[in-house]
Formats: C-alpha cells, sequence, structure tokens
C-alpha cells in the first residue's frame, strides 16, 4: 500500500501548522473506532487536543516572558486554567 496519503496528510498538517493533529490523528482514529464513535466526534477530540495544547503552550510562553506586572499575572492566570486543562482528558459529547 502506498504511503503516499499519510505522507500529504502529514505535509498538509505541518503546513496549517497543527501539531497536535499530525502527533495524536492516527490514535485517536483507532480510539474513535474501537469505541463506535463517528468522524465528528473524532474530529472535536483532535481539535479540543489542539485547542488545549495551544492554550498550554501560549500561557507557557507568556509566563517566560519578561512582560509588565498586569500582563504577568494574566500569564500566570492563564497558564493555570491551562495546566487545569491539560489535565483532563478530551470529552465525548452525549447527544441525547
Amino acid at each position: 500500500m502506498s504511503k503516499a496519503p499519510e505522507l500529504l496528510l502529514a505535509h498538509h498538517l505541518k503546513t496549517l501548522r497543527l501539531p497536535t493533529f499530525l502527533r495524536e490523528h492516527d490514535k485517536q482514529a483507532r480510539i474513535c473506532a474501537a469505541e463506535g464513535l463517528d468522524h465528528v466526534r473524532y474530529l472535536a477530540r483532535l481539535t479540543e487536543l489542539e485547542l488545549i495544547d495551544r492554550e498550554t503552550r501560549a500561557a507557557q510562553n507568556a509566563a517566560n516572558n519578561n512582560w509588565h506586572d498586569g500582563q504577568c499575572a494574566l500569564a500566570r492566570a492563564c497558564y493555570r486554567r491551562a495546566a487545569r486543562t491539560k489535565a483532563r482528558q478530551p470529552q465525548t459529547l452525549q447527544i441525547n
């Protein structure tokens, strides 16, 4: 079987700067398939993971920069929120 689709996907995800998608898409696809989840829930999990990682990186970068006191306080608050968010796993939406 050709590796072309995987290589093309990896290239597109790198170009779009979606590192979490690149790292997690295969693993999440297997998990969702095993759980019988549809493509929408699969994409929701990937996007949630991407957002969590971006919030965490942004908060870490902000905390590492030497900003003014008000901005540092905001960065610390964002970092704490991101750390709490990072601890949780993506949740599956329950639709009745």
